[in-house]
């Protein structure tokens, strides 16, 4: 992918939780997730560190989980 499409790809991403300003960080990456973006790309389009994304995916996974317990 050359630079031009890295740009597009990481603004449609950042589009995409635009209106999601408030939520939270397991919220955004889940929205991100469905376009199979790198934790690079998606710590780019939120603010925030690689490890931050990692963090936010294994909460979600937690919170999975506990659903489908009960």
């Amino acid at each position: 992918m050359n630079d031009n499409d890295s740009a597009i790809h990481l603004m449609l991403g950042y589009l995409c939780v635009a209106k999601e300003a408030e939520a939270s960080l397991v919220r955004k990456v889940e929205i991100l997730d469905r376009f199979e973006l790198s934790d690079k790309e998606i710590s780019k389009i939120c603010g925030c560190t690689i490890q931050s994304v990692s963090n936010a995916r294994q909460e979600r996974k937690k919170k999975q989980r506990g659903r489908k317990k009960s």
